[in-house]
């Protein structure tokens, strides 16, 4: 299924959505440039890799912070034109109205935390991994979560393909992110059962960190709206 758009207009341009796809975009051309080894060079260094965290010994992550700072660069980086497409154009779809209901500082904190969160949810699944995670989808997620709560009467546009024939449907969104969630919590488990993913492969358990993140933590980013209250003082009634 591919979403095409949402039935959500935002009232305001969407410039922290448009500048994280741009800052994406202008990254994964820098990657294309560099030479084979320079680019293993740094996934592996900005990459996630669980690790070289090396969980079983905290205390050396403060001789060598390193590894902490590609819990937020790892989201900056994608694996191939399709991987930085496909988030791309979910971040378009989703994000504005996320941005919009949260503010913009706000909606750049959230989305910073939540790829985090996720990816601290994949280190802990598989603390012992040496495979690097890049991709912002961990931190998308959490926008879908909260994306999920806070319009879920909303529509999808998806297109369906049946056989040769495109189908064109609106879904209701706590249908099409709850089937995705779902989607995601099942790959996540069965991947449970492999000792080791080939390299390339999703990081589930990322996607699964953020979308719980985006549905728990949303409230804290949404700014409470004030109640204006007419003054009640004497003398300043109507008149009737």
């Amino acid at each position: 299924m591919l979403p095409l758009r949402d039935t959500i207009r935002s009232s305001k341009l969407p410039i922290v959505t448009w500048l994280l796809i741009g800052i994406n975009t202008l990254i994964f051309l820098f990657e294309i440039s560099l030479s084979q080894n320079s680019l293993n060079q740094l996934v592996m260094t900005y990459g996630l890799v669980p690790a070289h965290l090396n969980l079983t010994h905290p205390a050396s992550l403060f001789l060598n912070p390193q590894p902490l700072i590609s819990f937020i660069t790892h989201m900056f980086l994608h694996g191939g034109w399709f991987h930085l497409i496909s988030n791309m154009w979910i971040l378009f779809i989703f994000g504005d109205n996320v941005e919009d209901r949260m503010g913009r500082w706000r909606y750049l904190l959230f989305y910073l935390i939540g790829g985090l969160v996720a990816g601290l949810a994949q280190v802990l699944i598989d603390p012992t991994s040496s495979i690097p995670a890049v991709g912002a989808s961990g931190a998308i997620a959490g926008i879908l979560g909260a994306y999920l709560i806070m319009f879920p009467a909303a529509r999808v546009l998806t297109l369906i393909p049946i056989f040769f024939f495109p189908w064109f449907v609106e879904i209701p969104a706590i249908f099409y992110l709850g089937f995705w969630f779902l989607s995601q919590l099942f790959s996540g488990i069965s991947s449970l059962n492999l000792a080791n993913q080939a390299i390339g492969g999703v990081a589930w358990w990322a996607h699964i960190g953020g979308f719980i993140f985006g549905i728990l933590f949303y409230r804290f980013f949404v700014p409470r709206v004030r109640r204006i209250y007419p003054d009640r003082s004497p003398g300043n009634y109507p008149n009737w």
